[in-house]
């Protein structure tokens, strides 16, 4: 089994510097598991590998605990953001470096690396060296070499980050693919919220050294538990309004330039938090121009900018000191500079506590 489990894990560096925090979470057997959010993740992926050792806590890879084994006897391979590509050697090599450490017979290496290359579909470059190769392919020469060992268990870190836009999106199609293919357990480390939402059979979200939550792409997006995931996960991100609400039927979220009443269900169940400060999100989906016959509540905006996409336009609004982005996909819009209304569909409204940012 190649499940792999970190339980009640914390790293602290020079005995001040928190970088995990009592961490917890489990990667199924066969599960692509992505971490994402700005700090901690790669820690973690660090502590799993062997290349750091945790504070205190247990890390287990199957139902051993691998606190003390050396990294080269966990059974997991990593691939980095770097490559880490032997200049010299072809990438035939590269991928066969680390079997022919482990003596494994030459007639196997070469099955192996035939293997990886066909899945990669690299079968043409095995005989070029790192310099001659563009930057997606090392990046698939790098996952080759990984590959070719056959591991219980690998560790992608950012390794996607230094192709450009295009690319990143080919190998994200490719590594999702050597996993239906491999059905192997995978840990992938990214800060890119796109990546971790297309890629990841579940995100654990981490910030402050702290998982956040840990759940599928939609639940994240729809069911947030705090306001920093509900912020960090959908782009673009959802709007925030600081605000309170007042007392009435319905209730109404208010700041000093929006007035937004609550649905009747929404109204109920906070009807008590009534004249408390909240904070409210908006998904920039959420915000509209306003149709013919619409029930929504209109707001009035000046428009200071707006991005043409093709098949949507990012407006991006203030309201006396309040700024907001909305997500048209309609194919006119208002310009810059103008004075327009906006509906806002307060059903998909999401409140925060003022204080401890969870989920209302």
């Amino acid at each position: 089994m190649s499940r792999v489990y970190l339980e009640d894990v914390v790293k602290v560096y020079d005995k001040k510097i928190l970088a995990l925090d009592n961490v917890t979470f489990e990667i199924r057997d066969g599960e692509f598991f992505v971490l994402v959010g700005p700090s901690g993740k790669s820690t973690a992926m660090r502590i799993i590998a062997g290349l750091e050792d945790p504070t205190s806590g247990r890390v287990y890879i199957g139902d051993r605990v691998v606190n003390d084994v050396q990294p080269s006897n966990r059974d997991v391979a990593m691939v980095f953001q770097n490559y880490a590509l032997y200049p010299h050697m072809t990438a035939f090599d590269n991928m066969a470096f680390g079997l022919k450490l482990r003596k494994v017979p030459g007639t196997e290496i070469k099955a192996r690396v035939d293997e990886a290359a066909r899945i990669l579909s690299i079968e043409s470059l095995l005989d070029r060296k790192p310099k001659a190769l563009s930057g997606g392919e090392r990046q698939r020469v790098a996952v080759g070499r990984a590959i070719v060992r056959k591991p219980r268990v690998f560790l992608f870190d950012e390794p996607l980050s230094n192709l450009d836009a295009k690319l990143r999106v080919q190998m994200r199609a490719e590594i999702a693919r050597i996993h239906q293919r491999l059905q192997t357990t995978m840990l992938y480390v990214t800060h890119d919220q796109v990546e971790a939402m297309t890629l990841g059979e579940r995100i654990g979200v981490m910030y402050r050294g702290k998982l956040q939550q840990i759940a599928d792409a939609m639940t994240l997006y729809r069911q947030p538990v705090n306001q920093f995931v509900a912020g960090f996960i959908g782009s673009p991100p959802m709007n925030f309004l600081n605000g309170s609400l007042r007392a009435g039927e319905p209730l109404v979220f208010a700041d000093d330039s929006v007035a937004l009443p609550l649905s009747p269900e929404m109204s109920q169940r906070l009807g008590s938090r009534a004249g408390q400060p909240v904070v409210a999100g908006i998904r920039p989906e959420d915000i509209s121009l306003p149709e013919s016959g619409s029930p929504l509540p209109r707001i009035k905006a000046q428009v200071d900018v707006a991005e043409p996409m093709g098949s949507e336009t990012l407006v991006y609004l203030r309201i006396g000191s309040t700024n907001l982005t909305a997500k048209l996909v309609t194919p006119a819009y208002p310009r810059p500079g103008q004075a327009a209304e906006f509906c806002v569909n307060t059903g998909k409204l999401y409140l925060f506590d003022a204080q401890t940012e969870q989920t209302l």
